[in-house]
């Protein structure tokens, strides 16, 4: 490996103004976070961007992690060199020698934002290019469709050389836009949603409603590794609320409004929710809805659903197809965990015919036929156990032969 450097870009578009400098504090501290098992390295920022010195460390386990921070928009594996002509010159043509496939052609793409440098980018384009040509008689130059766009970088500190741009996660710093709790079900959409609203800068917290002992053990562990995976591309540790859910989907069933089952029950979740948002100081809720989907997700279904709170529903998956979804799914790790097949509370209990057309009267009179309704979701509340999850580290609870969480 000839590279000596990572230059790491920003989302200019997202960081302007006063908020610059936040972002970038927020987004060094997740790259440190996330580089943290490699000591070696040293941090030096600019405006907009962040040279990472690897002194010795390797650049593949350190390029994997980077592809994962929120805030990231690209990054490059560069070699630095002082700003004068003729290291220039050497480095380019090491950059080139050391390709692993020798190219046919190339071209020089100069950019001077060190103005006092005495060359232009035209001139660089040309001097440094002339000189590779020397070098290796075969290469060609092609600038409209190059098999290597070498690139030349004169900053002030140094002038960086490099051949590859890898796109980041892109998105807002992890935490930079306030704080939600995600509503985790176990299934294929939440676990996407809850990557998607990290992408856009929320701290989450994680919500599981298990119905104790019609859902088994192995239904918990698969929901505690999806909120681990997360943990991961939060950098930090994600807090996993375990919501008792048992004796109101009991008592729902027993008011003997089946179409209305789910309606019930997903109204009954977000009461509890928004009642452990004013807890942990969370300003809205994220769902892995998506349109019509299924009977909940309905439009009618969604309005008379979302009734039940006032915090912002936070819906990331609202115009995704399956696939779509699916796709995101497999990319970001979660798929295999989320379709291994342990049923969640909504599964067990899921009517023949739910209704696609809820009336919200009917719906909050079938809850007030439930006078006992609020004293048991503020027990649920209060029965709630909480796990910190970490990517690598087993959470409290999770030993061998307990059920800590129950």
């Amino acid at each position: 490996m000839i590279y000596d450097k990572i230059i790491v870009r920003y989302g200019d578009l997202i960081m302007k103004g006063r908020n610059r400098n936040q972002f970038e504090k927020r987004v060094l501290q997740q790259i440190r976070l996330a580089l943290q098992e490699f000591p070696a390295l040293t941090y030096a920022k600019t405006f907009g961007r962040l040279t990472i010195s690897l002194n010795g460390e390797p650049f593949e386990p350190i390029s994997e992690r980077l592809k994962d921070v929120f805030g990231i928009y690209s990054f490059s594996p560069v070699i630095g060199v002082p700003n004068e002509l003729e290291q220039i010159q050497a480095a380019a043509l090491k950059v080139m020698q050391e390709l692993d496939h020798p190219p046919a052609t190339f071209k020089v793409s100069a950019k001077r934002a060190w103005k006092p440098f005495p060359h232009n980018s035209q001139e660089m384009n040309h001097l440094v290019g002339s000189h590779v040509l020397r070098a290796i008689a075969e290469l060609k130059v092609d600038v409209r469709k190059p098999e290597v766009d070498l690139r030349v970088d004169i900053q002030e500190e140094a002038t960086y050389i490099f051949n590859t741009v890898i796109l980041g996660a892109g998105g807002f710093p992890f935490g930079s836009n306030g704080k939600a709790l995600l509503l985790l079900s176990g299934g294929i959409d939440s676990p996407v949603a809850g990557w998607m609203a990290m992408r856009k800068g929320l701290e989450l917290e994680a919500v599981h409603f298990h119905s104790y002992p019609f859902t088994s053990d192995k239904a918990q562990e698969k929901v505690i590794e999806l909120a681990r995976r997360l943990s991961y591309y939060a950098g930090a540790p994600l807090k996993l609320h375990m919501v008792p859910f048992t004796e109101i989907q009991t008592r729902l069933v027993q008011a003997k409004q089946d179409n209305l089952m789910i309606t019930l029950m997903r109204r009954a979740m977000l009461r509890i929710t928004e009642q452990l948002a004013e807890k942990t100081g969370a300003g809205g809720i994220v769902t892995g809805e998506s349109l019509g989907q299924v009977a909940s997700q309905t439009l009618p279904s969604m309005n008379v659903i979302g009734r039940a709170t006032v915090l912002p529903l936070l819906k990331p998956l609202l115009m995704m197809d399956k696939q779509e979804i699916i796709n995101e799914a497999e990319r970001i790790g979660t798929f295999t965990t989320s379709i291994l097949p342990y049923e969640d509370c909504c599964t067990l209990f899921l009517p023949k015919s739910p209704s696609t057309n809820p009336n919200l009267n009917v719906v909050e009179r079938a809850e007030s036929y439930i006078p006992e309704l609020e004293q048991l979701l503020r027990e649920a509340v209060e029965r709630t156990e909480v796990i910190e999850l970490t990517p690598d580290a087993q959470a409290s609870g999770e030993t061998a032969g307990e059920d800590r969480w129950f």
